[in-house]
């Protein structure tokens, strides 16, 4: 296998059914390193093997951010859902998804975790979850595959520091460290808004 795998925790130590955090395998001698960040079959048999569905992805993004800025929580609804596999290839960003499917046991609870171009993992996030990151280091660039293309109609938003999901985000503001929205995130709904809505 080329990737290892693994599950992660919630604050309350419970496992989110779906997230995927994925560690390529490296290749290194005295040059530096090989490794491959995607292969078609290895994934479909991952997804297999954790009890998913494959679905092709269809488009890759890329986004630069200073320290800071918090892009999220963004999710699409039908018709229109998207499944993402992100990775930062430069700096560390603090990766967060918020379960949004009603019928699951962990609805509304999150997990997280630290991407970086050091340790390249990558995290998967299955549609039903609300995705965001915040930037930790000067710059970062983030890149994503997704299954499904961007639709302004089925776009939605859950607001970063809505208290009863309660993310516990690596900073404390402050002058000096202060985040930055963009004004669509910054008007993004609540989980009880959502939550009254049958998105998936």
């Amino acid at each position: 296998m080329k990737f290892e795998v693994s599950s992660l925790l919630t604050k309350d130590r419970k496992i989110i059914e779906g997230p995927l955090l994925i560690s390529p395998k490296r290749f290194e001698d005295p040059r530096g390193f090989f490794l491959e960040e995607w292969n078609e079959v290895e994934w479909i048999k991952l997804l297999k093997e954790n009890g998913q569905n494959y679905h092709k992805f269809v488009q890759d993004n890329l986004s630069k951010s200073t320290q800071g800025v918090l892009r999220g929580l963004h999710f699409q609804i039908n018709p229109y859902p998207q499944s993402k596999l992100v990775r930062c290839i430069s700096g560390k960003i603090f990766d967060v998804a918020v379960d949004l499917r009603k019928h699951s046991p962990t609805f509304g609870q999150w997990i997280s975790a630290n991407l970086s171009s050091e340790n390249l993992n990558q995290l998967w996030i299955p549609d039903g979850f609300a995705h965001g990151f915040l930037t930790l280091s000067d710059i970062a660039s983030v890149q994503y595959k997704v299954t499904n293309y961007w639709s302004k109609e089925c776009e939605k938003s859950l607001i970063w520091n809505d208290k009863e999901v309660d993310i516990d985000w690596p900073f404390e503001p402050n002058e000096k460290y202060k985040i930055k929205l963009s004004k669509k995130d910054e008007e993004a709904s609540t989980f009880n808004e959502i939550s009254k809505l049958n998105f998936f």
